[in-house]
């Protein structure tokens, strides 16, 4: 089985071995509905449509139904030719491995009352940034998990004093971390490690952030404050969740040692 290629197949590629590979592939797993020809090297309309058909049959490792767009990221690469996505279960990085344990640690906390972006636990990440509290709260949570780390460790905290999203990514590399675009990301999925931050804007200056906890080929675990089961920006308490590279539309900090 070929390996992945670490960029999105579409229509018009031009690397004619992978193109033939895909035929052959969508010819094996959708035998009675098409019928490619690999020795013709163009991805044109009629793959796509066979790519889009594999993908309307199909859910990834999470059990979430593939984007039915007819070009091949690392979800459908994985899913098309039956291989086992990479595991990365944690940061080499110890200091990274602490900020991910405080992070753990809070998961069960909850706005009180609901929906009020207060509590105990809430404010006090909020206060850690300097900002009052009843503000919105993901970017705060994040930072607190990386102070208590720095203070736990004695060092001094890396991460970017904000409860801003977008603020965040925009002073980050100043700062000194590593930047990883999303564009980079979605081409090349392996750049996402455990113990990143990932950055979502959303519009009009909001954005959402939250704490890379695991990565599985194309798809990411993580701990977010500031949301909830159904993934948003302004849910009730810190959780744990699975996501899609492609969800991410902004970026990646990498605060490693």
């Amino acid at each position: 089985m070929p390996a992945y290629p670490g960029r999105i197949i579409k229509r018009g590629e031009q690397d004619q071995l992978i193109v033939a590979a895909v035929k052959e592939r969508l010819n094996v797993v959708l035998p009675n509905e098409v019928s490619l020809n690999p020795s013709n090297p163009l991805f044109g309309p009629t793959t796509k449509s066979a790519v889009r058909l594999f993908q309307s049959r199909n859910a990834d490792a999470a059990g979430r139904p593939l984007n039915q767009d007819g070009e091949i990221g690392g979800l459908t690469w994985d899913v098309l030719f039956g291989q086992r996505p990479v595991k990365i279960e944690g940061p080499t990085d110890g200091f990274l491995m602490r900020v991910l344990s405080h992070a753990m640690g809070a998961l069960g906390v909850r706005e009180q009352p609901r929906n009020s972006n207060r509590g105990p636990q809430v404010d006090e990440y909020l206060k850690r940034t300097g900002v009052p509290p009843g503000l919105p709260w993901c970017a705060a949570f994040v930072y607190w998990c990386f102070d208590e780390a720095a203070q736990e460790s004695g060092l001094e905290n890396p991460c970017v004093k904000t409860a801003g999203c977008l603020d965040h990514w925009n002073r980050a590399r100043q700062a000194g971390a590593h930047i990883v675009h999303a564009k980079e990301a979605i081409q090349k999925p392996s750049l996402i490690v455990p113990g990143m931050i990932f950055i979502m804007s959303h519009g009009g200056g909001l954005g959402h952030t939250g704490l890379i906890e695991k990565v599985e080929g194309a798809l990411f675990y993580t701990i977010e404050g500031n949301t909830d089961a159904s993934r948003t920006r302004e849910g009730g308490g810190v959780y744990r969740l699975v996501r899609k590279v492609a969800e991410i539309n902004t970026g990646y900090i990498y605060y490693a040692s």
